[in-house]
């Protein structure tokens, strides 16, 4: 490596330029990011409490639900904070091992999360194609184990991928145009070709992002022609609600990641990627709570009961 070129080590910090070209938007950006992260918390903490404390949502489908709110509550708390520090004050730099720490786990909770919502499309597809064997095929141990493997999955693949892009040589300057440590955003600051890591990129992506996909719209094929073939009028419309709410989930979670991670970093808009970054890492984890629970009847009983009142003949 020339003497242009030095890791961001030596330096000891990054700076995360952000949004530091909208000056005037940064203030609001602090606000509007502020108010989702609180209804990320709330949301997702709430899911989890009366998850645990309703005996009658411990079943396979809260569970994994309890797993993926912990998972948002991680993931937006990895960026988020520091995110808001920096739109708030001049001092926009992060420390090297803040920022490894950063990319570690958002890259892991990512990933996590990209593996969970296989095993809860699989579980939905028990539920209404196989409801006979449902509780054999979702009992509790294996239930457990799915949950257990997302994880290791999703930190076993961020250990390689971080420690790929820490080797990578950086040039002198060391402004991450990112409002947090993301890899496409290191990569363009190496001083060497990075066209194997943007292929190991790739690769990990379509691993990690297109196959769980495929498994998840197959499962919901199938769901939809059993559906499809149900009499009951109410057991169609519970399977379209919950199924239609894991769906749109999946939706807001996949489209922009794919549109992040599988093209390479030279082939977007900074800009443009800045913005798609954010809606995934502030606006879905706040949405899902609402998108879970909102017309979900067990979780309206659940808080009838929890609060200590009977529920109301219309719910």
């Amino acid at each position: 490596m020339n003497d242009d070129g030095k890791n961001a080590s030596s330096e000891g910090y990054f700076v995360l330029l952000g949004f530091s070209n909208w000056p005037h938007l940064e203030v609001v950006l602090f606000v509007v990011i502020l108010m989702f992260y609180l209804m990320t918390l709330i949301g997702n903490l709430f899911i989890m409490i009366l998850s645990y404390l309703d005996a009658h949502l411990h079943t396979p489908m809260y569970f994994f639900l309890s797993n993926l709110s912990f998972l948002d509550l991680c993931y937006t708390t990895s960026s988020i904070p520091q995110m808001l520090v920096n739109l708030w004050g001049p001092v926009k730099t992060i420390s090297y091992t803040g920022c490894m720490i950063q990319l570690y786990f958002s890259l892991a909770l990512g990933t996590t999360e990209c593996v969970l919502l296989v095993v809860m499309s699989y579980d939905r597809y028990a539920a209404v194609c196989r409801p006979l064997h449902y509780a054999v095929l979702m009992n509790p141990r294996f239930c457990h184990l799915l949950a257990v493997a997302s994880w290791v999955s999703g930190f076993t693949n961020s250990a390689l991928h971080s420690s790929f892009t820490f080797w990578v040589p950086l040039c002198g300057h060391h402004q991450v145009d990112h409002f947090f440590c993301e890899v496409p955003a290191l990569l363009r600051l190496s001083c060497v070709d990075t066209r194997v890591n943007e292929l190991t990129l790739l690769i990990m992506s379509s691993i990690f992002v297109l196959i769980p996909l495929i498994f998840i719209l197959s499962s919901y094929g199938a769901i939809a022609r059993a559906v499809l073939r149900m009499q009951s009028t109410t057991g169609l419309q519970r399977a379209f609600g919950t199924c239609g709410a894991h769906l749109m989930v999946v939706s807001l979670f996949f489209i922009p990641a794919m549109c992040i991670y599988l093209q390479p970093p030279s082939g977007k808009s900074q800009d443009q990627g800045k913005f798609i970054a954010l809606f995934y890492t502030v606006v879905t984890p706040s949405l899902n709570p609402l998108i879970y629970t909102l017309r979900n009847k067990d979780v309206r009983r659940a808080v009838w009961r929890l609060i200590g009142k009977k529920k109301p003949l219309h719910s």
